[in-house]
C-alpha cells in the first residue's frame, strides 16, 4: 500500500536519499526544502512507482509547516510518514559563536523538528483512532545526539534535544498507533560536512577523524536503513557498526571517553593552527 510522506531538507543529502528510497518503493512524497530549486532537482532525479512534488518550506515557520501537513491531508486523505530531517551544523570555538549563531541552529534543528511534530502528530493520532494506522515520525539526529565533543557545542546540544524529544514521544505515542524513530548516524557524505565553520573549524576533517573513519556513510545506504527501521518500528537507529561500537564504549566508559574527547579537541586545535600558518605563508591556500 502506497504511503504519503513529507521529507524536510529533501533537496540534498540524507533528505534527497530518503525521497529516492520512498519513491522507489511506491510512496508519494512531498520534497520540502528552503531551496525550492534543490527540491525540484530531487523530484527530477527520483525513479520508481511512487511520485514526488517539490515544496519550498522554511521549517522555522510553524504556520508554513502546518500548512504543508494540512495540504497533504486535504489532497491525499492522510499523512503516513513525517521525516523531520532539515538541519544545519555549526562548528568552532564556543566563545566565537554569536547569539545569532545560537538562534539559527536552535531555530532549525530544534524548533524545525518541534514544528514538524506539532503539525503531524495530532493528525496521526486521529488516524490511529480511526483505523489503527496512525503513521510514523522520523527525526534525523546524529551521533552528536548521543555523544559529546568540544568545538561542536551548539550542534551537539540541538541533536541531544532531538533524541530526547523522539524517545519521550515514542513512549507516549505507542498506545495511539503512531511510531517514532530517531536516526543517529556518524558522518554522512552530505554537504553539511563542509558547511557551518566558525573561525578555523574544518568540518570534514573533524567529523571523519573524530569518528575514526576514512569515508563518510553513504546517504543512500542510510536511507535504506531508515526505511527498514520504520518497517521494524525501531525507536533508535545508530549506524554504521562503528558508530554503535563508539556509542556503546561511551556508555560503558564515560570518563575515559571524556578524556579522549579533550585530547581530540587539542589535536584539532593544533591542526587548525597549522593550517592557518600554512595559509599565511601561501595566501592562495584555503583554511
Amino acid at each position: 500500500m502506497s504511503r504519503h510522506a513529507i521529507v524536510t531538507g529533501g533537496g540534498s543529502g540524507i533528505g534527497a536519499a530518503l525521497c529516492r528510497a520512498l519513491v522507489a518503493v511506491g510512496d508519494h512524497v512531498v520534497v520540502a526544502d528552503l531551496d525550492e530549486a534543490a527540491a525540484q532537482g530531487t523530484v527530477d532525479s527520483v525513479r520508481g512507482s511512487g511520485s514526488a512534488r517539490a515544496l519550498r518550506l522554511d521549517v522555522t515557520d510553524a504556520a508554513a509547516v502546518q500548512a504543508a501537513v494540512d495540504d497533504v491531508v486535504a489532497r491525499d486523505g492522510r499523512l503516513d510518514l513525517m521525516f523531520n530531517n532539515a538541519g544545519i551544523s555549526l562548528g568552532g570555538e564556543t566563545e566565537e559563536l554569536t547569539l545569532a549563531h545560537w538562534d539559527s541552529i536552535i531555530d532549525v534543528n530544534i524548533r524545525g523538528v518541534v514544528h514538524g511534530v506539532a503539525a503531524a502528530y495530532p493528525v496521526m493520532v486521529r488516524q490511529g483512532a480511526a483505523d489503527g494506522r496512525g503513521g510514523h515520525i522520523v527525526n534525523t539526529a546524529s551521533m552528536g545526539g548521543l555523544m559529546a565533543a568540544g568545538l561542536l557545542t551548539s550542534y551537539v546540544m540541538t541533536k541531544h534535544a532531538v533524541v530526547g524529544l523522539s524517545l519521550a514521544l515514542r513512549s507516549e505515542a505507542a498506545a495511539k498507533g503512531v511510531g517514532v524513530t530517531v536516526v543517529c548516524p556518524s558522518a554522512v557524505d552530505t554537504p553539511i560536512l563542509d558547511k557551518g565553520a566558525v573561525g578555523r573549524f574544518h568540518g570534514r576533517d573533524y567529523f571523519l577523524k573524530g569518528q575514526g573513519v576514512r569515508r563518510p556513510h553513504d546517504p543512500d545506504v542510510l536511507a535504506q536503513e531508515v526505511l527498514r527501521a520504520v518497517r521494524e518500528d525501531r525507536g533508535l537507529l545508530v549506524t554504521p557498526r562503528t558508530a554503535r561500537a563508539t556509542w556503546l564504549f561511551g556508555r560503558l566508559a564515560p570518563v575515559t571517553t571524556q578524556r579522549m574527547s579533550a585530547k581530540f579537541v587539542a589535536k584539532q586545535r593544533a591542526m587548525q593552527a597549522a593550517r592557518a600558518e600554512a595559509a599565511l605563508s601561501s595566501p592562495g591556500q584555503k583554511l
